[in-house]
């Protein structure tokens, strides 16, 4: 199927055009009460939103329609998304819009240091689009991101949640040489829900590459998270779990998938707290260091404290 995008009148372009001509698909009941959280709008939160705004920057917490990012911005905590708002691929869970990207910007690593900085930050999480269209996926400017930040804030702890950097060769061992603290690559989701819901991926291929991280560099920690409620089944989800132990992942996240449009996925089931502790327990049975389980559980949520929490398992873990 083609799609015909309108280059020359931006505001009428779907923010998904290739999910434009889908059927609407069902929409998600009523919301329990334990997935409700407090709007935005504190002064705290305008603060965070003037900087990411002076800055030109783009987060991940409005791109994707982050339902933490009232209680993270009212904390001055902020994901920052590089290389754009437009992604390569189409997965059929995420409201990062998509379509042909814009050329990299050669000032972005030092806006980021810039709004590092004026944040104060201790802790800081870098993500991005996919951008197949590069080369290199993206993984120099990755490593340039990281350099600014080292250089304006030396004391501040790098997180990143990197693409797949599917068939680029040598990519990932751009960014590992960077030294990020913390390697974030997400599953998403269990590999039978693969070609619905994470279509461009390979589910074995992101396996593997959260292994080379631990090859070329065993000092960085590695973290990886799924949604549920995509109708994965219990057992695969435990499965998942021994995958990324076989992969030597420190730490996992596992959070309620929520629909962003009609037009993505449906909620097959809101899955209960009791059922996210019941993960958690088994998880941490299996050997990860740390292992966030809840319904409003997201990657960067809580990150800077959760990064404390890792090196504190890892000293314990060696005695």
């Amino acid at each position: 199927m083609a799609v015909v995008l309108d280059l020359l009148n931006k505001d009428q372009r779907p923010r998904h055009p290739e999910k434009a001509h889908r059927p609407d698909q069902p929409v998600q009941q009523r919301k329990p009460e334990w997935i409700r959280v407090k709007a935005p709008g504190s002064p705290k939160w305008a603060e965070t939103n003037r900087i990411v705004r002076e800055n030109k920057l783009v987060t991940v917490c409005e791109e994707a329609g982050c339902p933490n990012i009232g209680e993270c911005w009212e904390k001055k905590h902020a994901t920052f998304m590089i290389m754009g708002d437009t992604c390569t691929r189409a997965c059929a869970f995420c409201n990062v819009k998509t379509g042909l990207p814009q050329a990299l910007d050669p000032n972005e690593p030092e806006s980021v240091a810039k709004a590092v900085e004026k944040l104060g930050l201790e802790h800081v999480v870098i993500t991005s689009v996919d951008r197949d269209d590069l080369a290199d996926g993206g993984a120099q400017h990755f490593a340039d991101v990281i350099h600014a930040i080292r250089a304006r804030s030396p004391k501040t702890t790098i997180e990143i949640l990197t693409p797949d950097f599917l068939r680029k060769p040598g990519a990932l061992e751009i960014v590992v040489a960077a030294k990020p603290d913390v390697f974030n690559h997400n599953l998403e989701t269990v590999p039978s829900k693969y070609l619905k819901v994470r279509p461009g991926a390979r589910y074995f291929h992101s396996i593997r590459l959260l292994q080379q991280v631990k090859e070329l560099d065993p000092t960085i920690f590695t973290k990886s998270g799924i949604m549920v409620g995509l109708g994965e089944e219990r057992n695969e989800v435990l499965q998942l779990m021994d995958d990324l132990r076989s992969a030597d992942v420190d730490f996992m996240t596992i959070g309620q998938y929520l629909q962003p449009t009609k037009k993505h996925h449906p909620v097959i089931r809101f899955v209960t707290p009791d059922e996210f502790k019941a993960y958690e327990t088994t998880a941490y049975a299996k050997g990860f260091l740390l292992v966030s389980s809840t319904p409003l559980t997201r990657s960067s949520h809580h990150a800077g404290e959760d990064f404390a929490k890792l090196k504190a398992a890892r000293l314990a873990k060696l005695g």
